[in-house]
């Protein structure tokens, strides 16, 4: 192909993508980031606006929000890691324009009640499901629910590409042709520009790795079920100590990362990097604390549950390579 940037591969890789998600359209771009910030520019979503979301997420969610030009607005997380939906309301105001949801660790948000709340006060949804490929809330997919959903395609996630890449899924129309245009300076074609825009096409190489890997997406995702289910059936006899969230049956969480809480949490980090067991935090210090959300004004005790989380939470690897005897190993060092 004479494709470098979007063209044929881009085009079967985002029809594959939304019948994945079961969704109508599905647009490719850069990052998990652009697909974010891309889906509330295509809102017209910027100064004197508020985008309710949770401090306990990754950089990007905020950072989108905040270079579109918006005031993220915080409400505190559940014991799942994810937004609390009995909060919402309460922080909604007339400046309220968007609810972003995030699918953290792979587990979707209360994605029924938050779309209830959504209608009820005439907001759009954008669901930050970049952890969540494949996720589902009684079989309907996460990024099926809201207006746009951004996905990533980070090395690290469950599907990925050789680089960075993301795409955005929507059942509009409308919404797909926006953030055709805003991915690719606003083109109409070559010569002609209907409003200026951002660079963010997904490249042909990364969707050819796409187009490839995407076969292989729901054999990847089951492992990682199975590798998280028999950590929960094993951590689960060490109920003094360690916690496990709470698993909805009529939930498929994907595990993009496996996040318990243990009572002495920093000396079993230290203990299993000492056993070469790459565990990690995600992550230690929630977005309202972030010397960068200093101008928001949140300060330590405004949201109790995350921080309180962020104290105790650990990341044990779960990822598909993952031997049974590796498995075992870790079981076995966070017993002893």
């Amino acid at each position: 192909t004479s494709d470098f940037t979007l063209g044929k591969p881009v085009e079967e890789f985002e029809q594959k993508f939304a019948k994945l998600c079961q969704t109508k359209y599905a647009v490719g771009v850069g990052s998990g980031t652009d697909a974010l910030l891309l889906s509330l520019k295509a809102l017209d979503i910027g100064a004197g606006d508020e985008v309710i979301t949770t401090p306990n997420t990754f950089f990007a969610t905020v950072g989108a929000i905040v270079t579109a030009g918006a005031t993220p607005v915080f409400v505190d997380n559940n014991e799942e890691y994810t937004i609390d939906p009995s909060l919402i309301e309460d922080v909604i105001t007339d400046k309220t324009r968007v609810i972003m949801p995030v699918h953290l660790t792979g587990c979707p948000s209360d994605m029924p009640t938050i779309m209830d709340i959504a209608d009820k006060h005439n907001l759009q949804v954008v669901e930050d499901a970049c952890q969540a490929i494949s996720a589902s809330i009684d079989g309907k997919k996460a990024g099926s629910f809201g207006i746009t959903a951004g996905f990533s395609l980070h090395p690290l996630k469950n599907l990925n590409v050789w680089g960075d890449g993301g795409l955005i899924t929507t059942n509009s129309e409308e919404m797909r042709d926006k953030l055709r245009l805003l991915r690719n300076h606003g083109l109409i074609n070559r010569d002609v520009c209907e409003f200026f825009a951002y660079n963010s096409r997904l490249d042909s190489l990364q969707a050819i790795v796409g187009n490839y890997l995407i076969e292989k997406a729901e054999d990847i995702t089951n492992t990682r079920i199975e590798n998280a289910k028999y950590y929960d059936e094993e951590l689960s006899k060490l109920s003094d100590y360690i916690t496990i969230p709470h698993r909805r049956k009529n939930v498929r969480q994907v595990y993009h990362t496996y996040v318990i809480q243990a009572k002495e949490r920093d000396k079993l980090l230290e203990f299993l990097l000492e056993k070469d067991i790459e565990a990690k935090i995600h992550y230690p210090i929630p977005m309202h604390l972030q010397p960068a959300a200093k101008y928001l004004g949140y300060k330590e005790g405004d949201f109790p549950v995350c921080e309180a989380q962020t104290r105790t939470i650990i990341t044990l690897p779960v990822h598909q390579h993952l031997t049974d005897e590796q498995k075992r190993y870790v079981v076995d060092k966070v017993k002893e």
